[in-house]
């Protein structure tokens, strides 16, 4: 069996539940300043209270399967986004005291309304970096990191840290459309409706950027035969694209959001074939940065135990607190 690419594929998964997952309440919070009223701003907190802390579980996920599956990969990529990993870490330690204080402060709740927004904000951005430069590629010698410190800062991954924005503000918004009545559930769509169009704008101009920057993803993506077996990712986006437009419009509730979550899993799949088979392009392949044989299967056995709970906890959690959200109770102000 290949464990080195069982382990990529158990990661990647990972990384993809925390995409979706941590990517609405992360929406819901960039959102968040521009509610209607106080009663919208209640709800939304409340709709993403019973789960945002579970839902950045599966970041531990990712980034600690890195270091025990690829810990040369790990080594490579950590001190190569030092200065967009730590600005991550402390965004989201920062906007998790935002729901405690804002639920207990009285004269200042506004500063905790801005530090959800702006925790919010900076952690969204900070993925969309990372992405970008890991991406654009990283300076490998002898399996070690030997560039800059800001290589990673670049006009594409400002762009792809942009579109992250766009692309967690729609997740967000469309959740509160699944989650709310009235006033605030019409707001979200109008939302959704911007946002949708800003992913899309910024879903095309990563994809015509990407091959620009390396030659080598222009040949993997338009030569000979790929061009055929990677053509149902685009038009399996614009499937989505559709449906999610045509919920917004017809006042659907469940529709806008899996077909959001549907753009993220093509453009996932998307970033995954333009990557494979390194693990921290250009050079740096699944197989050269794989821990030890040994290694692998005492952390699979471990992910294959562990795994199943988290996944049992995630379910339980939102069958509990499906249906609507309320403006009162929970973290909302009384």
């Amino acid at each position: 069996m290949d464990l080195a690419l069982i382990a990529a594929g158990v990661i990647a998964a990972g990384i993809l539940i925390y995409i979706v997952l941590d990517g609405f309440d992360l929406g819901v919070g960039i959102l968040f300043p521009f509610a209607p009223d106080d009663r919208s701003r209640n709800v939304m907190m409340n709709s993403v209270a019973p789960v945002w802390d579970g839902n950045e579980t599966w970041l531990i996920l990712g980034g600690g399967g890195l270091l025990v599956f690829f810990p040369i990969a790990y080594s490579t990529v950590l001190p190569a986004f030092y200065f967009p990993v730590m600005l991550l870490l402390f965004a989201l330690i920062f906007r998790g005291i935002a729901f405690e204080f804002r639920h207990s402060a009285h004269t200042s709740q506004y500063l905790w309304d801005r530090a959800f927004f702006g925790g919010s904000l900076v952690a969204t951005f900070s993925q969309g970096l990372l992405v970008g430069g890991l991406i654009q590629g990283v300076t490998i010698v002898d399996h070690r990191f030997a560039g800059g410190m800001f290589d990673w800062f670049s006009p594409f991954s400002v762009l792809t840290g942009l579109g992250l924005v766009a692309g967690y503000g729609l997740l967000g918004a469309t959740w509160i459309n699944m989650k709310s009545e009235g006033e605030t559930q019409a707001w979200s769509r109008r939302a959704a409706i911007v946002m949708g169009g800003a992913v899309l704008i910024a879903m095309l101009a990563v994809s015509v950027m990407t091959p620009l920057i390396r030659p080598a993803i222009a040949e993997r993506w338009f030569g000979g035969v790929n061009a055929l077996i990677l053509a149902p990712v685009p038009l399996m986006t614009a499937l989505n694209a559709a449906l999610l437009f045509y919920g917004l419009f017809t006042n659907r509730e469940r529709l806008p959001f899996f077909s959001a979550i549907g753009l993220f899993v093509w453009g996932y799949i998307g970033i995954g074939v333009t990557m494979y088979p390194n693990i921290v392009p250009p050079a740096l392949t699944i197989w050269e940065a794989a821990a030890p044989r040994s290694s692998m299967i005492f952390a699979l056995i471990g992910v294959a135990i562990t795994l199943p709970m988290i996944l049992g906890y995630t379910w339980y959690a939102y069958s509990v607190f499906k249906g609507k959200a309320s403006d009162h109770g929970g973290y909302a102000k009384h």
